[in-house]
């Protein structure tokens, strides 16, 4: 009993230093855990938010100190269990087997409560403990800022010696991603999905955003306030609530609604994240580049005159490329992108893309300005389709055999042959 008296300030300190260290474990899992779009609320949010964001601009500078801490931290407290466990054997009523009892209990308790617990805790609500330890761990990390050129030159000094000829690897080729797909020893059906992915990746700086963006009349959007009434129970066909500028039709914000637990009844814009601007003309690639730059992801569509004539989400340029044979006839109406209704004839949707019709039947076509099957048979008619309308372009004749309401057209298509006429 004497002895545990005597042990029991040193088992305090102990208790302690574990705490700072889960403290300091915790803290580096939350605010490394921390997404992109919490960091930019964070940056606009308390002062507390405000100093987790600040913290994270430097995220080397935060981990060497947070490591360096939980370094000193750990060291004291095995020094403390060290001379707990001596006392415990030299003592009247200990022994060998007691002292290192105590010695695997004590390591035992650092790994649980000052790594798992505190970690598994940090992962589950990362915003929320960050901001909480954003303050106390400021501090900790300035304490440290005078050591940070000695333990930079310790890391450099630990990477010349570990890597001495490290090289940065050249810039790889798509041929080169073909031979590793090609070796990879798979089987052919695999072999031929990851050629085929291989293969969207590299169209994408050919395809152009008005090519696959989802058309004006094929979203809708909301003007604030927004209440989650106006959605009528019903997510929008695009995944996202698309939200307007208060005094005009022009899309500035937009909320992913499949990943949301939980929304108020009132003020759904509160929720809602920038969108992206990209011109008729840029490519999917661009787009694609952008969103991932800047953290975006809806893409609205504008023409010359800054009107926005589409969306692009980024789970529409994910399908380009995981899907075998991606269409956006498919994808918005849900139906086939070339159905075969005749020897010689076809049926596909007057949004398909001129391009992929060309290549799915083997064809060259002319120059135009026009970018899908609807948009040619305007353009040669001038007017917008009516059902039963008949026209002839580059290869193809078109006839409208369904017109609906803003466009939305069926059209039937046969290759002309050598007499066929063009424009």
């Amino acid at each position: 009993m004497d002895s545990i008296i005597q042990l029991l300030p040193w088992l305090m300190t102990m208790v302690v230093l574990m705490a700072c260290s889960g403290f300091f474990s915790a803290s580096e899992a939350a605010l490394f855990y921390i997404q992109a779009r919490d960091r930019r609320h964070l940056r606009n949010g308390t002062v507390a938010e405000q100093a987790a964001a600040a913290l994270l601009l430097k995220p080397d500078r935060l981990l060497s100190a947070v490591l360096f801490w939980n370094l000193v931290i750990n060291i004291a407290y095995f020094s403390i269990a060290s001379i707990c466990a001596i006392k415990i054997e030299e003592s009247p009523d200990g022994g060998q087997a007691p002292a290192i009892s105590f010695a695997a209990i004590s390591l035992l308790s650092i790994i649980f409560f000052s790594e798992m617990l505190p970690k598994s805790i940090a992962v589950l609500k990362p915003r929320e403990l960050a901001t909480l330890v954003s303050v106390p761990l400021t501090f900790a990390v300035r304490l440290v800022d005078p050591l940070m050129p000695l333990l930079r030159s310790v890391n450099l000094i630990s990477r010349r010696l570990v890597w001495p000829s490290f090289k940065t690897e050249p810039f790889m080729e798509v041929s080169d991603l073909e031979r590793a797909i090609e070796h990879s020893g798979k089987d052919a059906a695999v072999i031929k999905q990851e050629q085929a992915v291989l293969k969207n990746i590299v169209q994408l700086s050919t395809i152009r955003v008005e090519e696959w963006m989802r058309p004006r009349t094929q979203f809708v959007s909301f003007s604030p306030p927004v209440k989650l009434s106006d959605l009528r129970g019903e997510i929008p066909a695009s995944g996202y609530l698309l939200i307007t500028e208060p005094d005009s039709r022009e899309i500035e914000k937009a909320i992913r609604l499949d990943n949301q637990y939980h929304l108020d009844q009132d003020n759904l814009e509160r929720f809602s994240e920038p969108v992206l601007y990209l011109p008729w003309c840029a490519t999917v690639a661009d787009a694609l580049e952008k969103m991932s730059h800047r953290d975006r992801e809806v893409t609205v569509v504008v023409n010359e005159f800054g009107d926005t004539i589409g969306v692009l989400t980024i789970e529409d340029i994910l399908e380009t490329v995981f899907v075998y044979s991606p269409s956006r006839s498919e994808r918005l109406l849900d139906m086939p992108p070339l159905e075969k209704i005749a020897d010689g004839t076809w049926r596909v949707a007057g949004i398909m893309s001129l391009r992929q019709l060309a290549r799915r039947l083997e064809v060259a076509i002319p120059e135009t300005v026009s970018v899908t099957v609807g948009g040619v048979i305007q353009e040669s008619m001038q007017r917008l389709a009516e059902t039963g309308d008949q026209c002839e372009w580059g290869p193809f004749a078109f006839l409208v055999v369904e017109a609906k309401e803003r466009g939305v057209l069926q059209v039937e298509v046969r290759v002309l042959g050598e007499e066929g006429g063009g424009r």
